[in-house]
């Protein structure tokens, strides 16, 4: 490398540092002044209703009053009623959603996996008028991917949307579909053509159209939080589809690395608060166990960091978040293992604490929703280590 080359280089080099310094700059202030303005307004929920009717309700009252404050628009396009800036935004927000215990973190980060999806693949009209229903805490979506038989080998569903004219008339089942009972729209894959990838096309689909059935599936832990959703017949506009026929392959691709990406850090700030109170209440703390816990959340956590960077510098996100994936399946179940080992009695006693039980048995789950983990380990070999089949 000559000198003036050298020269380039370090100037380029000092421009990108600049840029992140703003930008760190930038990052600090919000989060000072978000956090002055949550604490003049009281947004905690009901602490004697943990039920999930009172959980959608009080997601909906937190994403409007922090709309309305305009909190919620930023780190958003324009064109859909953002105020524009770094998505390192959105995610500032979120962590102090969790960390405030406002609003429960996984169903919170659904915007991050659906908002991101309308934006990039539904017509510029349908996205600004839809995306700041969701924002705004009007509207709860839902995910319609997996089916009976078709989870982790999400290229073999089989339900089927057929031309009729100018619509689509869609007729299967979806499984383990996250709070479509309370959903007014649907971000839904369907068979449009041969078996295999190329033959799959998503829909935006309102989920009050006629021919929808949808039947809630209590899970180990004791809450409704998944559906089965049943199509029969149902007629869905072709102005809904999002892309175009054969796209739904590569929608769900773009789409899971955003739920392992602003989501995943407002997952693991959520179970930081659950680590904290799992030190104040031990009487007789384990240090190498907590320790322990400690060192595989941090983990996940710095690994989420540099995803977000990778976001906020404009990288596409891929196949490497499946290492996020799990980090963070590792950590939280050896959190809640560990809270289970120092707090005897707590998860395994149906009068004790019901939170640290019910977030236990939720853990174990973690390994499997969002791809299982052995999904993601085979990923991991074979896109990123190239490491074969085999």
């Amino acid at each position: 490398m000559n000198a003036r080359e050298s020269r380039a280089t370090e100037q380029r080099r000092t421009a990108a540092e600049i840029h992140t310094a703003a930008e760190e700059r930038t990052t600090a202030q919000f989060r000072a002044d978000l956090s002055a303005w949550l604490d003049a307004h009281d947004l905690a929920p009901d602490p004697s209703d943990r039920s999930l009717d009172a959980q959608v309700a009080q997601l909906a009252r937190v994403r409007r009053a922090l709309y309305e404050a305009d909190w919620m628009r930023h780190g958003w396009p324009a064109s859909v009623g953002g105020l524009g800036g770094p998505a390192v935004l959105r995610a500032v927000l979120g962590e102090e959603v969790a960390t405030r215990g406002l609003a429960e973190p996984g169903i919170y980060s659904m915007v991050e996996v659906l908002a991101p999806t309308m934006i990039s693949y539904a017509s510029p009209q349908l996205a600004a008028q839809m995306v700041p229903l969701l924002l705004g805490g009007r509207e709860q979506w839902c995910q319609g991917f997996s089916e009976p038989g078709s989870g982790s080998d999400l290229a073999s569903l089989a339900t089927r949307a057929r031309p009729l004219g100018d619509d689509w008339v869609v007729s299967g089942q979806k499984v383990w579909t996250s709070l479509a009972q309370y959903a007014a729209r649907c971000v839904l894959l369907t068979r449009t053509g041969e078996p295999g990838h190329g033959g799959i096309t998503a829909f935006f689909v309102d989920m009050d159209s006629p021919g929808i059935t949808v039947r809630p599936l209590r899970t180990m832990h004791g809450v409704d939080e998944f559906a089965e959703v049943f199509f029969d017949d149902v007629v869905v506009p072709g102005a809904r589809m999002l892309g175009r026929p054969g796209d739904g392959w590569r929608l769900a691709m773009d789409l899971l690395p955003h739920e392992r990406s602003t989501c995943f850090w407002h997952r693991i700030a959520h179970l930081y608060t659950r680590l904290d109170r799992l030190i104040e209440e031990c009487r007789n703390p384990d240090d190498a166990a907590v320790g322990e816990a400690y060192l595989a959340l941090h983990t996940a956590r710095c690994r989420s960091r540099a995803t977000q960077r990778r976001l906020a510098g404009g990288a596409a996100l891929g196949p490497e978040t499946s290492v996020d994936k799990v980090l963070l399946a590792t950590a939280e179940q050896q959190l809640f293992d560990t809270a289970r080992d120092l707090l005897p009695g707590t998860v395994e006693l149906t009068d004790a604490d019901d939170t640290w039980r019910t977030e236990f048995l939720y853990s174990r789950a973690a390994t499997i929703y969002g791809g299982t983990a052995e999904v993601q380990r085979n990923i991991v070999a074979r896109r990123l280590l190239d490491l074969g089949k085999e």
